[in-house]
């Protein structure tokens, strides 16, 4: 409730830039949809909404431009979509038909994760033919039941970006 009220005190004039500082810490699920929704047609409705957040799940969901900081330092400020293109791999994950499987050496250096029935790729956009890793597989005789890509999340671009620049 106290979380509502300050948002409620900070509309009150109907300002055209409003400031949220970490909007949904300390809030439980229910309330965290009904403030990204809130926020979300404030947006509709013409406000500038400058968001601060360590929650990059809500950053990636309600930000068009993001700003990235680290230890004081801005290290990145474009739009969501250029930022997730700027982290150049993606997952591919196979649903395996046996666990008992040996990964072809081709492959060994891309694997992120081999659990029982999982296979998780790590594949470079560029440099890593889907088709290519396919062949490699099928070769093996490595055989699965699903298939999926996952693009990047911005907790992946900001791990990228800020790993890089600690001390």
């Amino acid at each position: 409730m106290k979380r509502r009220v300050l948002i409620a005190q900070a509309l009150v004039h109907n300002p055209p830039v409003v400031v949220l500082d970490e909007p949904t810490a300390g809030v439980d699920v229910e309330l965290r949809k009904m403030l990204w929704a809130f926020t979300q047609q404030l947006h509709q409705n013409g406000h500038t909404i400058v968001l601060t957040t360590h929650y990059l799940e809500e950053a990636e969901a309600l930000c068009e431009q993001i700003a990235i900081l680290n230890q004081g330092q801005l290290v990145a400020l474009d739009s969501k979509t250029a930022l997730l293109a700027r982290y150049p791999y993606r997952l591919l994950r196979l649903n395996l038909t046996n666990s008992q499987v040996e990964i072809p050496d081709a492959l060994r250096d891309k694997v992120q994760a081999f659990t029982e029935g999982e296979l998780i790729l790590r594949l470079h956009r560029e440099q890593d033919s889907i088709s290519a890793v396919l062949d490699c597989l099928r070769h093996a005789n490595i055989q699965f039941v699903d298939l999926r890509t996952q693009e990047p999340s911005l907790e992946e671009v900001f791990l990228s970006l800020t790993a890089r620049l600690k001390p």
